[in-house]
């Protein structure tokens, strides 16, 4: 039985998006973040205290994009993934790390110093200082694409999941305002996926 500890708006997201996109039957734990602070016990499941935390018979999972491409890989055959005979191989797992280590990192640097720490100990020029980051990385990511409609395959797969939440994670954070228009684009063309609106509904949006 697959179950995903999630809190919404979090990287757990993409897991929960991942699993609606692949029709899986999973088991929903909803917490108030963050856990490691809110949720008694959650350090026994997750000694790392991050979201999310996956479990699939017994086997557990940490990283949003690594779940992605756990899903794709167990429970495929499946479009959602890229495999090593596609022209598009290469393009899909660079997006699909890309995503955590290089779109969403600066992010949380800005949650952190706008919202996460009191009053006291925000900072304003750090804030500053990585959504310039995240947004010189997002313009790159874009030139990247090209004037594909998804990142990897001509198709979408994993990538877009993992890609396109850091776009969810950066509307949130009110830095939407400065995305590329081919960004402004591709993250519309998210949206209106029946799969990203099931996983939306499923965390009470």
């Amino acid at each position: 039985m697959i179950v995903l500890h999630h809190c919404a708006g979090a990287r757990s997201f993409r897991a929960l998006w991942a699993l609606e996109e692949m029709g899986l039957a999973y088991e929903l734990k909803l917490m108030a973040f963050p856990p490691r602070a809110r949720v008694e016990g959650y350090l026994d499941l997750n000694p790392m205290g991050t979201v999310p935390t996956f479990f699939d018979d017994g086997a557990r999972m940490t990283e949003s994009a690594a779940i992605c491409e756990y899903l794709a890989a167990k429970y495929g055959p499946t479009p959602l993934a890229v495999t090593p005979d596609e022209p598009g191989f290469a393009a899909y797992l660079n997006f699909l790390h890309m995503s955590d280590a290089t779109l969403t990192f600066p992010q949380t640097i800005v949650l952190r110093y706008t919202r996460l720490e009191p009053e006291e100990r925000r900072i304003a020029q750090a804030a500053a200082d990585y959504a310039q980051w995240f947004h010189s990385r997002l313009r790159g990511a874009m030139k990247m694409m090209g004037e594909a409609d998804y990142l990897a395959a001509s198709r979408f797969t994993m990538a877009d999941v993992a890609v396109a939440y850091a776009l969810k994670l950066a509307e949130s954070l009110g830095l939407s305002d400065r995305f590329p228009d081919p960004a402004r684009r591709y993250w519309q063309r998210m949206q209106a996926r029946e799969g990203y609106r099931r996983a939306v509904a499923a965390e009470g949006g």
